[in-house]
């Protein structure tokens, strides 16, 4: 069992897990970055329902959370893909835990 002070701290850990993820799109973006670097249109694609303003703003926070990267490549005209850093790649098996959670939480909510 943990005692009261041990609860505080693990509070505070996710407290801070769910700060960097926080967000209606965050782990859709992360989810579809999952299998590797691309660029912005299409994420936006495979994110069904976002608009560019808030992908964009939402691309800016994780940067600056550390878990994706923009990568600008010295191309005409110039290719910025958008790529998982390791931290964030440290997120897959949490991605993967929620969609599995999620399938069974669809079926015993919904039936289907």
């Amino acid at each position: 069992m943990l005692l009261e002070e041990d609860c505080s701290k693990a509070m505070l850990s996710i407290k801070d897990a769910l700060e960097a993820v926080e967000g209606r799109w965050t782990l859709l973006i992360l989810y579809s970055l999952c299998s590797g670097p691309k660029r912005f249109k299409e994420i936006a694609r495979e994110v069904n329902g976002i608009t560019d303003k808030t992908l964009s703003a939402e691309l800016k926070k994780m940067q600056a959370n550390k878990l994706v990267k923009r990568d600008v490549h010295d191309t005409f005209p110039p290719k910025i893909e958008y790529t998982m850093t390791a931290h964030g790649m440290s997120l897959k098996k949490v991605l993967y835990e929620l969609w599995s959670w999620g399938l069974l939480h669809r079926r015993e909510v919904i039936g289907k």
